[in-house]
């Protein structure tokens, strides 16, 4: 991790020889600050990579009313001068770069209605001796939501100048301007008395010790260097001596915390606490003392709805069967609301849609190969993946009111605390709660980790997490062979899910990652709030939209293509092509020989290894097949579910339900698409890939096996 600001400092010592001050607007994201810099420099603006990096910033000149130039520079919105991304990395290299050659003045854009996180990231960049002025945002937003802090308040709690502006309508950028030029034009600005957020803190005195320590050994400010060091960071050009300094510290601090812990009765691990989440945590602590000071609630103010309902739902006790009794009433709701839809819309294709396709191909004397394409492939194996449009509906309908409630944040609090006791990394709840979705953007998102040795290992785990695409292969099988109680299945096919991420992190964590830390969690729990028609709508659109792209697409040429296999066949002698009993095809050929392999697990069967081979392409695709597979065997209409009973029935040996539990558990296990696979060979490399994929095969073989030579005693 590179401390060096290259690109970052060339810029600004040119912006130095044009004697043209740069100010750097900084900020979290979605906090207005594009806004107001747009207002602040009009037309007169360029959007480019940074030199030396490739993320983009848009920079330009603003000249403020009293004629004075200044170069702007709108920094990627970050949430902390500890990186967790490529943004949040060049914000911390300009801002960090050395003397001279970092910005002249900081505009921070604080967003009135979430002060806490915003000050949050104030502190940090207080600790690099830049001046500061606090544009005080979203002041409209607060007021709705309460007591808002006010300009001055905020002025006198932080000893910095707060302007209050409207980046749309230009209100306040003339006082700005004017705070911004006193910055600038202040012979010593105030910032010393500014970063007291360790004050009373149990880091304050090692930190203090270590600053001083730091001062004038490294061009970088010696605060912001005691405290990367006290977190665990290594900036290059450190003397050893200093951090071998900063590594004693940051023990005495954690065994001092472990033994406050112990002594209090919480019952505190070895690892549980450390410098950085005592840094944090006094963070946070200084954040909320300076909105309760500048913004006080009235007294006798009783604790909001949303303070009196965390209390029940985020306790140690509820939280948790809280947690998973809503997720079961989630996926019991799914199942039942949607059979009525399924079964309706199941017989309308397979049998208005289908016999009017297969008359109008008739009158148009269609070849019997088109006819079999279209009716036998397309028809009957797309057809039955639309069948659960309805259930994607309910499903993506009920996920989205929890969210859009302001539960979710909720459930990765509850889950966090989970993943913490068994040692996983706290932040890596939020990539693997994506993967629920899809585990593509899931690997994606891994890049919100720090650590790479982090991002590495939830890159190999989010494959585990059972994406909406097994949903519906889990909901027809279930259906098939647990009838009412199917959507219980399925909540346990999630749970399992879950348990299987906990423990293949346990299992690969200390065989690849040994050297890997904990880090905290840092999440702002949002006020609950009543759904909107408009955000819930467009949330299930968007994720029905995804969903029918890739049936539209992918699955349209997997169908095709499982139909062309099966229309070839595999030897002289078998008929010819479109007219192959579909055993004798290439496709039931291959799918036979390697039926033996999951034998064991209770269903050998090539129509149940056909299904799994196209699902390793994508898993939607299992449906798809399985209609295809039988529907080609029989003549007539054929019925997928008395195909499904006699086949499992024949290859368990009269055990078709421990069969099904086991084909669940390995569509649960083994790897989601070959799409998945792509990602994450980017995100973690071809070696992990490999090695994962092979894990993930191994795993699902192993677990189908036992799952149904256990269940084979019970059913």
């Amino acid at each position: 991790m590179s401390c060096h600001a290259t690109g970052a400092g060339a810029t600004a010592t040119a912006e130095r020889r044009t004697g043209t001050p740069f100010v750097a607007l900084v900020g979290n994201p979605n906090v207005g600050k594009s806004t107001l810099f747009n207002a602040l420099t009009g037309a007169h603006q360029r959007v480019g990579n940074w030199p030396g990096k490739t993320v983009s910033v848009a920079q330009g000149d603003w000249r403020t009313a009293g004629g004075r130039p200044l170069r702007v520079a709108d920094l990627p919105g970050s949430y902390s001068l500890l990186p967790d991304s490529p943004d949040e990395a060049l914000v911390r290299d300009v801002l960090t770069a050395p003397a001279g050659e970092r910005p002249d003045a900081v505009v921070f854009a604080l967003d009135a209605a979430n002060p806490a996180r915003n000050l949050y990231l104030l502190s940090q960049i207080l600790d690099t001796d830049i001046p500061v002025v606090i544009a005080l945002t979203m002041t409209d937003v607060a007021a709705r939501r309460g007591t808002p802090p006010g300009p001055d308040a905020l002025a006198r709690e932080l000893a910095l100048p707060v302007v209050r502006v409207e980046g749309r309508s230009g209100t306040g950028l003339d006082l700005l301007a004017e705070a911004v030029g006193d910055a600038l034009d202040a012979v010593r600005p105030g910032q010393g008395r500014t970063s007291g957020w360790a004050a009373g803190s149990p880091v304050a005195a090692e930190l203090a010790a270590l600053a001083d320590a730091a001062s004038g050994l490294t061009p970088h400010p010696a605060r912001w260097l005691a405290v990367s060091l006290l977190c665990g960071e290594e900036p290059p050009e450190v003397p050893a001596a200093l951090a071998e300094r900063a590594r004693e510290a940051a023990h005495r601090l954690a065994a001092a915390a472990e033994a406050a812990g112990e002594a209090a009765g919480e019952g505190a691990g070895e690892g549980d606490t450390d410098a950085e989440l005592l840094v944090a945590e006094a963070r946070y602590a200084w954040a909320h003392a300076v909105i309760e000071r500048a913004a006080p609630r009235p007294a006798g103010a009783r604790p909001t709805l949303t303070d009196r309902v965390d209390r029940l739902l985020l306790s140690r006790g509820f939280g948790v069967p809280f947690f998973l009794a809503v997720m079961w009433g989630v996926f019991q709701a799914t199942t039942v609301l949607a059979k009525p839809l399924q079964d309706g819309l199941g017989d309308f294709v397979s049998g208005p849609v289908s016999a009017g396709a297969d008359r109008l191909l008739e009158a148009v004397h269609a070849p019997g190969w088109l006819t079999g394409l279209l009716v036998d492939g397309l028809i009957n194996g797309v057809g039955q993946l639309l069948t659960f449009v309805p259930l994607m509906i309910i499903m993506f309908l009920l996920l989205a009111l929890l969210e859009d409630s302001g539960y979710f944040a909720r459930a990765a609090f509850v889950a966090d605390r989970l993943m913490r006791t068994l040692r996983l990394p706290g932040r890596a709840f939020l990539p693997l709660v994506v993967g629920f979705g899809c585990n593509v953007p899931a690997l994606a998102g891994t890049r919100i980790l720090s650590r790479r040795s982090h991002r590495l290992l939830v890159g190999l785990l989010i494959p585990y997490m059972s994406c909406t695409a097994r949903l519906a292969v889990y909901v027809m099988i279930a259906g098939v062979f647990f009838g009412s109680n199917s959507g219980t299945v399925v909540f346990f096919l999630y749970v399992a899910s879950v348990l299987l991420v906990v423990c293949m992190g346990l299992i690969l964590r200390p065989l690849l990652f040994r050297d890997m830390k904990d880090e905290p969690l840092v999440l702002e729990l949002p006020p609950y709030r009543l759904p909107t028609l408009r955000v819930t709508g467009a949330q299930v659109w968007q994720k029905l939209a995804a969903f029918l792209r890739t049936a539209g697409g992918l699955i349209v040429a997997t169908a095709a293509a499982v139909w062309l296999l099966m229309a070839i066949p595999a030897a002289a002698g078998h008929g010819g092509f479109g007219k192959v009993d579909v055993e004798q095809s290439v496709f039931g050929t291959v799918t036979r020989a390697t039926a033996p392999l999951v034998a064991p697990a209770g269903f050998g069967d090539w129509h149940a290894t056909a299904a799994l081979g196209t699902g390793l392409i994508a898993k939607e695709g299992v449906i798809s097949t399985l209609a295809q597979t039988y529907s080609a065997e029989e003549d007539g209409d054929p019925k997928l579910t008395a195909s499904l009973h006699a086949t499992f029935e024949e290859s368990s040996g009269g055990h078709q339900r421990a069969a099904a539990l086991a084909f669940l558990v390995f569509i649960l296990a083994y790897t989601p698409c070959f799409a998945t696979l792509a990602a994450q060979r980017a995100e973690i490399g071809t070696r992990l890939t490999v090695i994962g994929f092979g894990i993930q095969l191994a795993a699902a073989w192993l677990l189908a096996v036992g799952v149904f030579q256990i269940a084979r005693l019970v059913w």
